[in-house]
């Protein structure tokens, strides 16, 4: 018995024909229930995507920037993250958004760079795209880097 084919919306050689940015088909899965909720998926530790999906969608009919937010910390995370040793762990301090565009539908991408990183903080930047290309958000974000507390403290 065949498998069927996926509805025309989710085929990604159609997402890649149709768009200028064609998302992962599926990505390495959620980190924690926020990142399953929210269905982010990683392409790279420096690249996550989210399709935009109704629960997604603010009163005023718009991408939440909950989920915008949510995206570009756990994507400066994941960058941060594989700079780091066992020995390390790290927490966000500080992330600016300056939300430029929205999007209703589709696929949206973060990518995040790191800019500078020390033995005691991390200074990220953050954009998310539509899968057409359109700049959505611009973020700026720093982090805390610190050591590993020894078990049972």
């Amino acid at each position: 018995m065949s498998q069927p084919s996926p509805p025309p919306e989710d085929d990604p050689a159609l997402l890649a024909a149709d768009t200028a940015i064609a998302p992962p088909p599926d990505g390495p899965g959620a980190l924690d229930e926020i990142t399953r909720f929210v269905g982010l998926r990683w392409e790279d530790p420096q690249t996550v995507w989210m399709r935009v999906r109704p629960e997604l969608i603010n009163r005023g009919g718009l991408l939440s920037g909950v989920a915008t937010y949510a995206m570009v910390d756990y994507c400066m995370g994941s960058t941060l993250w594989v700079q780091t040793t066992p020995a390390e762990r790290i927490a966000t301090i500080s992330i600016s958004i300056n939300y430029i565009q929205t999007a209703t539908e589709g696929e949206v991408v973060c990518r995040s760079e790191l800019d500078r990183r020390n033995r005691s903080v991390g200074i990220l930047k953050s954009t998310i795209h539509d899968e057409r290309g359109r700049l959505l958000v611009t973020a700026i974000g720093s982090y805390s880097i610190f050591g590993r507390r020894p078990t049972g403290q």
